[in-house]
């Protein structure tokens, strides 16, 4: 481990600020869910509705995961935030790992490193220390703060441990990620499809209630947070479940990194033919080959992610029965339909988000490909920088369309099958998923912005979605002020399905998409290549 010590003393230098608005934000928005939440459900009796009409409901359920014990407000918030909150301390691990493994090595510096006295772990090892110091702080800030606003001692570093174990154990998916692939890209689409299917799991087994496959919320370390139990039992021996996984997936990851090159990938890349097809002969052509694979890859994901949201639908309607009084005020509302509608209007909200990564991601391959010096080849040809932009922000465009439309096929395939109306029920909820196209390409626009203005910031796309993220989960529940949760475009989209659709709102934000990549194809034409 020679050079550790000044490996992790540079990572901490040059990820100063990004680790503190990890670290603030996530730390915060806990607290402050906390703080909501004794305001909303500061009786007894306001909190056991709750878990009557929500906690136990399969909707709910998949969304947010069960209710374990509504008699404090910590019970509460390990139920209302848990699962989102795990899902960016897990996104923040994998991003700090591949930023100091994988992406110092496409860039060469890692190599620059390695000529120095440094062991051949020691960069790997340096990445892995800085996300679990990450991680610990924010879960130990987590316990200590709700220990502060009067939730019991148990409860609260039960919680914040475990909201840490999916950061410890999201670093080592990142670590062995790393070692896979040559490109940082395809390591944090590894490492993003990893948390995926541990999202998907935990809905499933969450959702299926007592008489389904509630194993397999056992095998997704999402689901293990859940089964700590925070708040309510307090089941500390289930953290050792995340240790363990934790343990393996370092030990892989150390044994990995010495059987590959530096700068090259376990997964070895394929050669190419002998000779190129006609369709590589434009910008559009090569744009189409690089980001097939990851518009493929986010159309089934979404699709199948549809489906699972969609197969719990009709649960919903399942409260009526269980409650009268809630039954009498949704028949105000228009009945069970009324509040299906809510819910389907409500995950493809969610999915609408999860699309916003794609387009992220399509979006910031262009800095990829010019950090890797492959721009500069392409732009030496007659090909101009408004048309190698052009090729790949279609797929940040038109993929928008393509994978929020296979959401929403997905949902209506399987509620229109329980519900008898495949056809009319494809046709609705693919409608629902288009409205939020407008709001995405927003996202496309800022990250196309950052890209063509300070491209060293570009990364700070994700930071965007984050934002949007908190705006539109949690900005009610945190009573934030109506011009803040404004600030988010998918706050402007109409509940549907269930509402009524104005052009207004979607005409505003697709002029508003329309000025960024106007602001950005015009910086990028202004500034230096590389």
């Amino acid at each position: 481990m020679t050079g550790l010590g000044s490996l992790v003393r540079l990572a901490l230098r040059r990820d100063r600020l990004l680790l503190a608005a990890w670290i603030i934000g996530l730390v915060g928005i806990t607290l402050s869910t906390a703080s909501t939440l004794e305001e909303l459900y500061g009786s007894a009796d306001s909190r056991q509705q709750l878990a009557a009409t929500a906690g136990s409901n399969p909707a709910f359920l998949a969304m947010l995961g069960p209710l374990h014990d509504a008699s404090t407000i910590g019970g509460v918030l390990a139920w209302r935030w848990g699962v989102f909150g795990s899902l960016l301390i897990g996104l923040m691990s994998m991003f700090l790992v591949t930023r100091h493994t994988r992406a110092e090595e496409e860039t060469g510096r890692l190599e620059l490193i390695g000529s120095a006295v440094v062991s051949r772990h020691a960069p790997l090892a340096a990445a892995v220390v800085v996300a679990l110091l990450a991680s610990t702080a924010i879960g130990l800030l987590i316990a200590f703060g709700l220990l502060g606003v009067g939730q019991s001692a148990s409860g609260s570093f039960a919680f914040g441990l475990a909201f840490m174990s999916v950061g410890w154990v999201f670093t080592g998916v990142g670590a062995v990620s790393a070692q896979l692939s040559e490109s940082a890209r395809t390591c944090n689409s590894i490492s993003g499809a990893a948390l995926g299917v541990a999202y998907l799991l935990r809905a499933v087994g969450d959702a299926a209630g007592d008489q389904g496959p509630t194993w397999l919320t056992w095998l997704s370390p999402l689901g293990w947070l859940e089964q700590t139990r925070s708040f309510a039992g307090d089941r500390y021996w289930v953290l050792l479940l995340p240790l363990v996984l934790f343990a393996v997936l370092l030990v892989a990851a150390s044994t990995l990194v010495t059987k590959r090159d530096i700068g090259g990938g376990l997964l070895a890349t394929r050669l190419g033919p002998a000779r190129a097809p006609g369709s590589l002969g434009s910008a559009f052509g090569l744009a189409w080959r690089l980001q097939r694979g990851m518009l493929i890859g986010w159309t089934l994901s979404l699709f199948g992610l549809g489906a699972v949201y969609g197969s719990v639908a009709r649960g919903v309607e399942e409260m009526l029965e269980a409650n009268p009084a809630l039954e009498k005020i949704l028949s105000q509302m228009g009945g069970a339909g009324a509040i299906v509608d809510v819910y389907l209007a409500s995950i493809i909200g969610v999915i609408a988000l999860f699309s916003a990564i794609y387009v992220v991601q399509a979006t910031l391959r262009l800095r990829g490909e010019e950090t890797e010096f492959r721009a500069e080849a392409v732009l030496a040809t007659p090909v101009s920088r408004y048309a190698w932009v052009g090729s790949h922000l279609v797929f940040a465009t038109v993929g928008t369309a393509v994978v929020l439309a296979a959401a929403g096929a997905g949902a209506g395939l399987v509620h229109g099958a329980r519900v008898g109306d495949v056809g009319g029920q494809v046709v609705r909820l693919v409608g629902a998923a288009l409205t939020h196209v407008p709001a995405v390409w927003v996202v496309a626009g800022l990250a196309l912005v950052l890209f063509a203005v300070v491209p060293k910031l570009a990364s700070a796309s994700w930071a965007v979605i984050v934002v949007f993220l908190v705006l539109g989960q949690l900005g009610p529940l945190l009573q934030l002020d109506q011009w803040a949760m404004d600030l988010s475009p998918f706050t402007h989209i109409p509940k549907v399905p269930g509402a009524d659709v104005t052009a207004g709102p979607l005409l505003w934000l697709t002029v508003v998409a329309a000025g960024l990549v106007a602001v950005g194809l015009a910086a990028f034409r202004r500034r230096d290549v590389g």
